[in-house]
């Protein structure tokens, strides 16, 4: 069942949890919008008029466009960050860089909407001059440094991202493929576990590779 939004001329909710459903409402609004009409031609007006509320209304939760799609990128590192936190605490061997890739692909899963993929596809200008988009990228660059070990040989620690990278491949690479997107995640994530795996065995029976 669809959640409720509480909608007025004036508010958009009312209370925590409409509050928390009148922002995924907006988001889901704009991005429909913005794939739409582009970024840059989509105003806080329209989303407003879409949304049947008032630009005040939209202001309380969003001031900006920018920080629509903030929002969006924040989610995602909050996400990302409680993985890497629990990873902090696990020893660094395979059993957890294959349990912590498990997680990173139902969580990717769960953010990557088609229509934030695509988003992101197209304005990657924008996404990058956002202090939220800076957040993101270095947030990556600590989840590759918990993957690969960087003594390793280069071979190595190109194949342990790579198995990171197939899990956000899938998104482009499968799209138009026939099947659900459980059996796409599911595909990538073999790949990413064949990737991993290989890269302990050839860690273990070559290691200078």
């Amino acid at each position: 069942m669809e959640p409720k939004v509480v909608r007025g001329r004036n508010r958009i909710g009312s209370g925590e949890s409409a509050g928390t459903d009148a922002r995924a409402e907006i988001q889901r609004v704009a991005l429909d919008l913005f794939i739409e009409e582009g970024y840059d031609k989509t105003s806080l007006r329209e989303i407003a008029d879409k949304l049947g509320v008032t630009k005040a209304a939209l202001y309380y939760h969003f001031p900006t466009k920018d920080d629509i799609v903030s929002s969006l990128i924040e989610r995602r590192i909050e996400a990302v960050d409680e993985l890497l936190d629990w990873a902090a605490t696990q020893p660094r061997d395979t059993a957890t860089r294959m349990k912590f890739l498990e997680r990173y692909s139902v969580l990717h899963n769960e953010f990557a909407h088609e229509n934030v993929i695509r988003f992101f596809e197209r304005n990657q200008t924008l996404v990058n001059t956002l202090a939220a988009g800076k957040h993101m990228r270095e947030q990556m660059t600590r989840v590759f440094e918990f993957l690969a070990d960087p003594d390793e040989p280069l071979a190595q620690q190109l194949r342990r991202t790579m198995a990171l990278f197939s899990i956000h491949a899938s998104w482009f690479m499968l799209r138009e493929r026939p099947g659900t997107p459980e059996q796409r995640r599911a595909a990538a994530l073999e790949v990413a576990m064949d990737l991993l795996t290989t890269a302990d065995a050839k860690a273990t029976t070559d290691p200078t590779d």
